[in-house]
């Protein structure tokens, strides 16, 4: 894995999955790959997270309660190559309620030779989160952030 750019964070990982696969897990089986403890629903238990696989889907957090927490949108669906879904959360860690200032998360996934998928994570334009962007960079490329999902996500498929 790697991270690189300015404003945006780059991350890859490699598994041994063809990529139609690789995509299902990541799409279908997310809820395993997102920690529990990412949770803006606190202090309400984050008991499911639901990619709904579909462009105008929502990606949300449901709570023990039957509460949910909408956090992005999914922009883009084509299986098996490619999904873009928005980050509607702010540095401070709030929720965006103004699509302009949500950045976005791609993720593609790329056959790196006969069963095997490079996937990419890309989580761009953070700048327009505005003041305090770079925390929300620093944030989740950290180990605490897309590189743990990344890590969960690959042990699934593994």
């Amino acid at each position: 894995m790697s991270t690189t750019g300015d404003e945006d964070v780059r991350l890859d990982v490699t598994v041994e999955a063809t990529v139609e696969r690789a995509f299902q897990v990541f799409t279908e089986q997310f809820d395993q790959v997102k920690p529990r403890e990412h949770n803006l629903l606190a202090p309400e238990e984050v008991v499911e997270t639901v990619l709904e696989p579909r462009v105008g889907g929502d990606v949300y957090d449901r709570g023990a309660d039957g509460g949910t927490c909408r956090w992005g949108r999914v922009l883009a669906f084509e299986p098996p190559h490619r999904l873009v879904f928005s980050w509607d959360i702010s540095p401070t860690w709030q929720l965006v309620t103004d699509p302009a200032e949500a950045s976005e998360v791609e993720v593609s996934f790329t056959e790196a030779g006969p069963g095997r998928t490079r996937v990419e994570l890309v989580h761009r334009h953070l700048a327009r989160h505005g003041a305090g962007w770079e925390s929300l960079r620093d944030g989740v490329a950290d180990q605490g952030g897309w590189p743990l999902y990344l890590e969960r996500y690959a042990a699934l498929v593994d």
